[in-house]
């Protein structure tokens, strides 16, 4: 992680993290970390712009549009996390057919995580599905685009 992404770009995400529960704070320091890493090695995706979105830290690819927001947060009950993106997006159909883990989702928003669990590794294309979200609806396949080996 760079310079750039340890630092956030926003005070006010910075206080976000800060105030949440430590357990949770590290699991979504994580998710953050994923975000910018997998964004950095994805052709098309360019910078992400760090931001606050219904008082949770939100990622954008402003620079490119290649995709769509990703919100973390942590959750009610007390011990849940999740990752999120746009409810009309269908990011969550497309890892939904693409994986055979089972997780818990919040309908069609995103997955809920458990503290006391690792992030399973198919988070990561979770990930680069919400990053290229536009991207691939132009170019019709993800195989055009994804390399499993990228991400970290």
């Amino acid at each position: 992680m760079n310079k750039n992404q340890m630092n956030h770009q926003s005070k006010k995400v910075a206080a976000v993290f800060e105030k949440t529960p430590p357990a949770i704070r590290k699991r979504l320091l994580v998710l953050r970390k994923l975000i910018f890493d997998i964004a950095s090695k994805t052709p098309g995706v360019g910078s992400i712009e760090e931001t606050l979105k219904w008082d949770s830290p939100s990622y954008l690819t402003s620079e490119t549009q290649s995709g769509t927001t990703i919100r973390i947060s942590a959750l009610s009950p007390k011990g849940k996390y999740g990752i999120f993106v746009h409810c009309q997006s269908n990011v969550v159909k497309q890892f939904k057919q693409r994986v055979d883990t089972t997780f818990e989702y919040d309908s069609t928003r995103g997955l809920v995580l458990d503290v006391n669990d690792d992030i399973p590794p198919e988070v990561k294309h979770f990930i680069y599905l919400a990053l290229t979200y536009h991207l691939r609806k132009k170019k019709r396949s993800v195989k055009q685009v994804w390399v499993p080996e990228w991400v970290c």
